[in-house]
């Protein structure tokens, strides 16, 4: 019975990650929808997927302009005259560079999510063709962006739920019940599956703080993205890049005397062909956090954007009844991406653990 009632919660929490989503995707397409009728305007699909997979500033959840519902982040910038700091909900909803914010005799606007300093005297930005701001320069932006935020967000729930886990285990002897028992599995999954046939029985644990932190990261991340209103944080190239150097810089700094041997001047082949070999295996070094980065952003993004596309279908042909066919199949790929969120998680971990593990491994040579 226990099983059954197991069974039943967790298919009600996959369904309610599946269609929350559609919910919010829904209720912001209708309102852009009657926005973009009064002005006779037809619907932009690729300004409203841009929106939903991009960074902003400040955490819209739903509505629109001063009737939506926005967590405001702190916007910190560097200029020429040093630090300035002011809350995003300064700018008023605004992204289109119209709303100046004047801090320290100094103004500032939001164009699509940038913050540009205008030049002494100009009241509003002034774009050239391509729409490039012509009196206005790029501070540099510190700010604490909606990815950002998330990802702080993840970080508080992985520290809270393995020090609950870590301060079971110190007060109890027998194995946890529940969300710690759900832990303790993935945890001896990462080990047992991932990190000793990878790595290695003898030097594992070293690299096992690591594994573990990506592997849950990239996971919860990928699980919060899904949520209404939720910030697309491995879908953005900036994160995966910090990903893949992390496991670079492991590479690097751990790889031994005999894999920095097979890299440069491999052993058991001619002479005249180690120069093209040592060519192809540098490039090999940098090219595999590339490969890392790029698999995880690809995939996550382009479920976002099959998603949102499906739905635009609905406005694009300005007929009802293509959603009994869009909104279906985008119920299909939003529970195929609770997969995928723990699939791109095993990967990057699993290819990290290999990637070390071919860098610490000891060669045996007859």
């Amino acid at each position: 019975m226990t099983a059954q009632k197991s069974l039943v919660i967790s298919l009600y929490f996959a369904f309610a990650f599946a269609i929350f989503p559609l919910f919010a995707v829904a209720q912001e397409q209708e309102q852009n929808q009657e926005s973009l009728q009064e002005a006779e305007e037809k619907f932009n699909p690729t300004d409203m997927i841009l929106h939903h997979i991009g960074d902003t500033h400040g955490w819209h959840f739903f509505g629109e302009g001063d009737n939506s519902f926005t967590l405001p982040l702190p916007v910190i910038l560097w200029t020429d005259n040093g630090l300035v700091t002011f809350m995003s909900s300064e700018f008023h909803h605004d992204t289109e560079g119209e709303y100046v914010v004047e801090k320290d005799g100094m103004q500032f606007v939001n164009y699509h999510e940038k913050i540009y300093q205008l030049e002494e005297g100009a009241e509003t930005v002034r774009l050239d063709e391509e729409n490039h701001p012509l009196n206005a320069k790029r501070p540099l932006d510190l700010s604490i962006t909606k990815n950002v935020a998330a990802m702080f967000l993840t970080v508080i729930l992985m520290i809270w739920f393995f020090f609950g886990l870590a301060s079971f285990h110190k007060k109890n002897k027998h194995a946890p019940k529940g969300f710690n028992n759900v832990l303790e599995t993935l945890v001896l999954f990462v080990r047992d599956d991932i990190a000793k046939p990878q790595i290695g029985e003898k030097k594992y644990m070293k690299f096992m703080p690591f594994l573990l932190t990506v592997f849950f990261f990239i996971w919860i991340t990928n699980l919060l993205g899904l949520l209404p209103g939720a910030a697309n944080v491995t879908g953005n190239i900036a994160v995966t890049v910090s990903l893949g150097l992390f496991t670079l810089a492991l590479i690097v700094m751990n790889g031994n005397k005999e894999y920095w041997k097979h890299v440069f001047w491999m052993p058991g082949i001619p002479t005249f062909v180690k120069p093209i070999l040592a060519v192809v295996e540098v490039l090999g070094v940098f090219i595999k956090p590339i490969a890392l980065m790029i698999r995880l952003f690809a995939n996550i993004t382009a479920g976002h954007i099959i998603i949102l596309s499906l739905l635009g279908l609905i406005f694009i042909l300005e007929s009802a009844g293509v959603a009994g066919i869009s909104v279906p199949f985008a119920l299909f790929i939003t529970i195929l991406e609770l997969l995928v969120a723990f699939l791109q998680a095993f990967i990057f971990t699993m290819l990290s653990a290999l990637f070390i593990g071919m860098a610490v491994a000891e060669h045996e040579h007859h």
